[in-house]
């Protein structure tokens, strides 16, 4: 008997448009390459084995059930002291900060929480990839406006500005929201404290939400300072405010971080949150809130990521790679288009193919950060790696 399984339902796909993330596909081509994956954003070296034995004691203690909606009030607690500690300003730990199951989570019910069918939200591409499909599941409009290039006079881009007529045009009665992300990924721009008084300014007489996605917010470099939403007094008053002990901490498969936000904001936000995950981790909030008392463990991330993004640079400082400033981040953004191979002329998809394929290097074409392609010749690399990881990726660069 030839019996046919029959075909399932058909319906209507909520995000026709997307597909695989590029960060999944170039993983898996590294993997079935055995590149070195310079893609996508992990770290490849071990965190604080300390951390590690707070969450076996947590376990130990028969911390394994679920923990309050919001999350335990000694990381919650931790939190709002970190906070006020480098940003000035007080959350309420009970009524303005949620446990969330990392950054990505907290962005979406945020999204969901404050966006309606034909809402407006405003992204700066190239932008973080989960933003637009998030506003797209809400029924929100995504309002793309893109940050300014400037380049050299060969033509290579060398840094990246704020697009303030644009971000002023494109502002109007139907806007939700507003999503800003600094440190940025891809490029590693950082917002100024002059940025966020001026935007502040701009959306005075608005009633356009903000939401700050600070995930990088302790990797920033050369002595300067990371600028909060949450050391804006008009704009924390307005914003979510979002970041990632997955990636402070070098556990981003942990999956586990924060959003801070007025009360108003933050009990539409629960309603959605207690719907989309209820809760989060149990020993790994019991254990962060013991590592997080100790302050180093976050104000040492600079050296140590300055430190890997020099080793890289001055690896690359002799080879037709033309690098962008790196002021933030754990990325770095590569020109390309100076190599004097044929592969150089491709566009920026087929040339990270190309490089992981060929070189044994994975990276990630810039151009994915956008919704319409903009191929600037441009590549990102993450150099939150060991350190031989990233001499035998430099050898095969070199090699180009």
């Amino acid at each position: 008997m030839n019996l046919k399984t029959p075909l399932p339902p058909t319906f209507k796909s909520r995000l026709p448009s997307v597909g695989t993330t590029i960060f999944t596909t170039m993983s898996a081509l590294a993997a079935e390459h055995e590149a070195i994956n310079l893609g996508q954003g992990f770290p490849d070296f071990p965190c604080d084995r300390a951390l590690i034995e707070e969450v076996n004691s947590a376990m130990l203690a028969n911390h394994n059930q679920y923990p309050p909606m919001i999350g335990i009030k000694g990381l919650r607690d931790g939190v709002a002291q970190k906070i006020t500690t480098l940003y000035g300003h007080a959350y309420d730990p009970d009524s303005e900060i949620t446990i969330t199951a990392g950054g990505t989570q907290a962005i979406m019910t945020a999204i969901l929480a404050c966006v309606s069918p034909g809402d407006e939200v405003i992204i700066i591409e190239p932008a973080y990839d989960s933003y637009r499909p998030s506003i797209e599941l809400a029924g929100g409009i995504p309002i793309a406006v893109s940050l300014m290039v400037h380049r050299d006079e060969q033509g290579q881009v060398n840094s990246y500005a704020i697009p303030w007529d644009a971000l002023t045009n494109a502002i109007n009665k139907n806007t939700r929201l507003l999503i800003i992300n600094t440190p940025h990924n891809p490029t590693g721009m950082v917002w100024k404290s002059s940025d966020l008084e001026r935007l502040a300014q701009l959306l005075k007489n608005t009633n356009v939400l903000v939401m700050s996605d600070e995930v990088y917010e302790h990797m920033v470099y050369d002595g300067q300072q990371h600028h909060s939403i949450a050391g804006n007094p008009a704009l924390a008053s307005r914003s979510f405010l979002i970041s990632s002990f997955g990636k402070t901490y070098h556990v981003t498969g942990w999956k586990i971080g924060y959003i801070a936000a007025p009360q108003s904001m933050m009990q539409e936000f629960r309603k959605v949150h207690q719907f989309n995950v209820f809760t989060v981790n149990t020993p790994m909030q019991y254990a962060l809130a013991v590592y997080l008392k100790n302050e180093q463990h976050y104000l040492s991330l600079p050296h140590f990521y300055q430190a890997k993004r020099e080793f890289f640079r001055n690896g690359l400082k002799d080879t037709d790679f033309k690098l962008s400033p790196t002021p933030a981040s754990y990325f770095q953004c590569a020109d390309y288009t100076g190599l004097k191979i044929p592969q150089a002329k491709s566009n920026e998809a087929d040339f990270c193919t190309w490089l992981t394929t060929e070189v044994g290097v994975a990276a990630i074409p810039v151009s994915a950060f956008y919704k319409q392609p903009v191929e600037s010749g441009v590549i990102r690399f993450c150099f939150a790696k060991q350190e031989q990881t990233l001499h035998t990726a430099l050898q095969r660069l070199q090699s180009i």
